[in-house]
């Protein structure tokens, strides 16, 4: 997660997610960075969110299961032609401030309904981990619902005493691990299960999901991804004050309790969508292959050897490095006041201290200079994915990819659904999207297909290069590419739609390209592309030595 970022959990009390309506491909990629993953490897891939499952058809980004209903008003939402003028007073709805500290909190007030949607975004995700820490991020995501010294225990002073001795243990145990101490180490692991054993009495299992869902709250989940963690959940309006004062204390005051428990959580989740996944086996193959330097090739729920020698004070530590209020944006939406968010944010998260961010080093992935393709065989119906280096989301042209992902796979008129799908029947889904496995970084123009019965992934692949040479060399004819313009401007209006769907938007643009207010100014950008822009990045990207092809063969 992202990765789809990502499934859905079954650990309670997040659980309660369901699939939603699809929405249009505007909203598509963002929603598909803030799950984390998209639908093809969400099973395997992602920490988690609310995917399941592949369809047979085209395969289209799914809205939050915390969605907003729709607001009141809605008929009267404006046509196409006139969205520029709505989307301007919509902005004007929206305040942002920072504190002191520089957290970031982006207002969007929309009072037909007293009901608010929070989001939390913490600018960490898979790719700040250390070597051979994998997974750190995902884990944290996992502790952050523990509790604090308030929240979760019976008997916070009993219990810290028996967490102390825990790390101190933890210490030890970690030394004649790396030491080979085969013996020492398994004696002590065993003495830290002992511990942990012996601390649960004083834990309150789920206390902090149990006092959002009594107080009305929906939604309460998590994701992590390449790029991010986000936290998020709807509350009623009158709950301001109470989710300020939990979230504030979760982030400050942090207890990382049943760190073992959790852990065996984490790994079956690896076996669920991974190592017992056919296709989870092989999109972590595709990565590896695709990055070799970046730490997009690596697996956000991370590797199973990493997960198991993760450490209570390695989360820490990862805590301490990247959850500094200078590192998180906070969003929300729905029926609050500016001035009393603002007052409370001070009150409540104003009490956290300005650190300094590390400062690492993350390589950049260097250039491909020939075509990569590598063949696994699984018990599994074949399944083909192809990928094409592509900038980040910070360059110009990302707006045409997106572009060319929605004319080539969005919907039954696209090109690949009919061509590779309807006409010739080679495949029961095909899809293309830019942003794999994130976008904060330069990243992955990514197409992938399930073979349909008698047919080949190599007959998949001749008709899809087949697709890409024609957008090489045809311009896209206008009304194809009004009609992709179009789905662009309806599914910005959708997305306004969901208090949900736009914190988790209004974050992501912050915290990504520096400012909100980027999410508007997109569709600007979407309206001025034309055919010539189309043929210049397809024929700078789609050539033989930027491709990375993996084939999942039936074993």
């Amino acid at each position: 997660m992202n990765h789809r970022e990502q499934a859905g959990r079954n650990r309670s009390p997040r659980a309660n997610t369901t699939r939603q309506r699809p929405r249009p491909r505007a909203i598509g990629r963002a929603i598909g960075q803030w799950l984390g993953c998209i639908a093809l490897v969400v099973i395997c891939w992602s920490s988690s969110g609310w995917w399941s499952g592949v369809r047979a058809e085209p395969i289209e980004p799914i809205a939050p299961a915390n969605a907003a209903p729709p607001v009141a008003g809605q008929g009267d939402r404006p046509k196409a032609a006139s969205i520029k003028p709505y989307l301007d007073r919509v902005q004007k709805r929206i305040t942002e401030f920072s504190l002191n500290n520089g957290m970031k909190f982006i207002v969007m007030e929309r009072h037909a309904a007293p009901v608010v949607s929070f989001m939390i975004y913490a600018n960490v995700g898979g790719m700040e981990e250390p070597d051979g820490k994998t997974g750190v991020a995902h884990f944290l995501e996992h502790m952050a619902f523990k509790g604090s010294s308030r929240i979760g225990t019976t008997d916070f002073a009993a219990e810290k005493a028996i967490l102390d001795r825990m790390d101190d243990l933890m210490a030890q145990y970690e030394t004649a691990r790396t030491s080979g101490k085969t013996a020492e180490a398994a004696k002590l692991r065993q003495q830290l299960l002992d511990l942990e054993k012996a601390a649960q009495p004083y834990v309150q299992q789920n206390e902090f999901g149990r006092i959002v869902e009594q107080s009305g709250g929906v939604g309460l989940n998590a994701t992590t991804s390449s790029d991010a963690t986000r936290y998020f959940y709807s509350f009623p309006a009158n709950k301001l004050e109470l989710w300020m004062s939990l979230e504030s204390e979760r982030f400050l005051d942090p207890v990382f309790r049943e760190f073992y428990k959790e852990q065996e959580v984490i790994l079956e989740e690896r076996r669920m969508r991974t190592d017992n996944s056919p296709i989870g086996k092989a999109v972590e193959v595709f990565l590896e292959e695709a990055f070799k330097v970046h730490p997009y090739h690596r697996p956000v729920i991370g590797y199973d050897e990493d997960i198991r020698n993760l450490t209570r004070l390695d989360v820490r530590k990862f805590y301490e490095d990247h959850y500094p209020p200078n590192n998180l944006t906070v969003a929300i939406v729905g029926d609050a006041d500016p001035r009393e968010v603002k007052r409370l944010a001070q009150i409540y998260f104003g009490r956290f201290q300005r650190r300094p961010l590390p400062n690492l080093a993350i390589p950049a992935e260097p250039a491909q200079t020939a075509p990569r393709e590598v063949t696994i065989q699984l018990e599994s119906q074949p399944w083909y994915l192809e990928g094409y280096h592509a900038p980040a989301k910070t360059d110009p042209d990302y707006v045409v990819y997106e572009t060319i992902a929605s004319l080539l796979s969005n919907g039954r008129t696209s090109r690949l659904y009919k061509s590779v799908v309807e006409d010739k029947q080679l495949a029961l889904s095909i899809a293309g999207l830019y942003g794999f496995p994130g976008d904060r970084a330069p990243t992955l123009m990514l197409f992938y297909a399930l073979s349909a019965p008698g047919h080949t992934v190599e007959e998949i692949a001749t008709e899809l290069h087949r697709q890409l040479d024609r957008l090489k060399r045809e311009p896209v004819s206008q009304a194809e590419l009004d009609r992709v313009k179009t789905q662009a401007r309806a599914g910005q209006l959708q997305a306004i739609d969901s208090n949900s769907t736009m914190a988790a938007l209004l974050a992501e643009y912050q915290a990504k390209t520096g400012n909100w207010r980027n999410l508007f100014r997109e569709l600007d950008r979407t309206s001025a592309i034309t055919p010539a822009d189309i043929q210049r990045v397809a024929q700078r990207t789609f050539v033989p030595e930027n491709r990375t092809v993996l084939k999942l063969l039936s074993k």
